[in-house]
């Protein structure tokens, strides 16, 4: 059997979502950085993966996670109800969240 890698588009890495998120605005950038990624096909190198990834969630939620300093920011798009409704965790975003989506493409690129 071959594996079709033209099909393997960046939405592809979003499923299944985690099962636990940082703060409640974390499920709805989630869903968004995969609806903007959707028509995208995954780049050939992790580093490519990783750049495109932390491109679209500057685009999405507004700043660079690498170089913000903040734990979490508030983004009123993501406000959906509930106490911590939009707020995205940064820290949650750059310690287990872009780690899992950037291990999930490394996988696709070695299979």
């Amino acid at each position: 059997m071959a594996h079709d890698d033209a099909a393997v588009k960046m939405a592809d890495l979003f499923d299944p979502e985690p099962e636990q998120w940082g703060l409640r605005g974390d499920p709805h950038v989630w869903r968004a950085l995969r609806d903007h990624l959707s028509g995208t096909d995954i780049p050939a190198s992790v580093d490519e993966v990783t750049s495109l990834l932390r491109a679209a969630f500057n685009e999405i939620v507004g700043l660079d996670l690498g170089t913000a300093p903040d734990a979490h920011v508030y983004r009123e798009q993501y406000a959906h109800g509930g106490m911590s409704s939009g707020y995205v965790s940064l820290d949650t975003w750059r310690d287990r969240l872009m780690p899992m989506l950037v291990e999930r493409a490394r996988m696709r690129l070695v299979a």
